[in-house]
């Protein structure tokens, strides 16, 4: 009996487990689709986009260095450099060459990079207020941001930097 009961919640575990996770992965896709849209018709970026402008205008003096923006976003470098490009050419940063690494480059962002983040934020965080956290009590929402955070910091650890990928393939 006891035997049985044991593979019972195992089995159990792996349901709630596999629940979980497509729940999280569908979420998590509704969510992005709907900041996407809000994004596009607000301030004509991308998701990524208004990440990368959210780390610069929160970064002292609104810049960062390239592999730390990088790592903030968890993106690779060739795609950073990509979305940096297109953020440059509409004029919403500009990189330069880090003061202390001649090999460094920092993405600075503008005033037009500041206007449009401003321009765009009010709507995300709607999208996201209504999409996300109007669905939750403060019961929830106190261990939705603990189970992300624990998450969140376990992937960290599990995730290598930019700079050490970038080390492995050399």
């Amino acid at each position: 009996m006891l035997r049985s009961r044991n593979k019972e919640t195992r089995m159990d575990v792996g349901a709630r487990r596999t629940e979980a996770y497509f729940a999280f992965v569908e979420a998590g896709s509704l969510l992005q689709q709907l900041m996407e849209d809000q994004l596009r018709r607000d301030a004509n970026i991308s998701y990524l986009q208004f990440f990368l402008l959210a780390r610069l205008h929160q970064a002292p003096e609104g810049r960062l260095r390239m592999t730390d923006l990088a790592d903030s976003t968890v993106h690779s470098r060739s795609g950073l450099t990509y979305q940096a490009g297109r953020l440059e050419q509409a004029g919403l940063i500009e990189r330069v060459p880090a003061p202390d690494d001649d090999r460094s480059v920092m993405a600075v962002i503008t005033d037009t990079g500041r206007d449009t983040y401003a321009r765009a934020l009010p709507g995300h965080l709607d999208v996201v207020d209504q999409g996300m956290f109007s669905a939750l009590d403060d019961t929830q929402l106190d261990a939705l941001a603990g189970s992300l955070t624990a998450i969140r910091d376990r992937l960290r650890d599990l995730t290598p930097s930019a700079a050490a990928r970038r080390r492995k393939r050399d």
